[in-house]
């Protein structure tokens, strides 16, 4: 059985009155992220982490923020469309294990509806990913409010 790692990192801009979309969840919070699409900036780390397992190259390859069909799509739609070409190539996911790094709001009470919502795009147990979340201490462009952090980690494995 061949088992692959990767890793995947993402971070977005926050600016007033955007929605703040994270892990599929609709968060309450004057400022948002700012991207080409939802700027789901978990969604994004952890598509980073399957292509990058995979070897097939990286989320901006794939789903370029100059194209207009990508426009303010959900990346619910990108995660879906990343497991399919994983799928495809034979990669079955084992688990999934991200950080997010941002000073509001608290993630804790709604790391239960992220699993759900990447549980089922990714076809793949609840169980078998893990949301954790951290500030930065007030520190950095973090901790001044100014923007979001990802980071995701993956377990592949090749099916024969």
């Amino acid at each position: 059985m061949k088992l692959k790692v990767g890793f995947g990192f993402d971070v977005h801009q926050l600016k007033d009155n955007h929605p703040f979309i994270i892990g599929g969840v609709h968060l309450e919070h004057p400022r948002g992220a700012f991207g080409h699409s939802d700027a789901d900036v978990l969604l994004h780390a952890i598509c980073d982490a399957l292509l990058g397992a995979a070897n097939m190259r990286d989320i901006g390859f794939h789903f370029k923020n100059t194209d207009p069909q990508w426009k303010d799509v959900s990346s619910l739609l990108l995660l879906k469309k990343t497991m399919q070409m994983l799928r495809d190539a034979n990669w079955e996911v084992n688990n999934v294990d991200a950080m997010l790094c941002l000073e509001a709001p608290k993630i804790n009470p709604h790391i239960p509806a992220m699993q759900a919502h990447i549980a089922e795009a990714m076809e793949i147990s609840i169980e078998d990913i893990s949301i954790k979340a951290t500030t930065n201490e007030q520190m950095g462009f973090i901790g001044r409010e100014e923007g979001v952090v990802a980071y995701a980690v993956c377990l592949i494995q090749k099916n024969s």
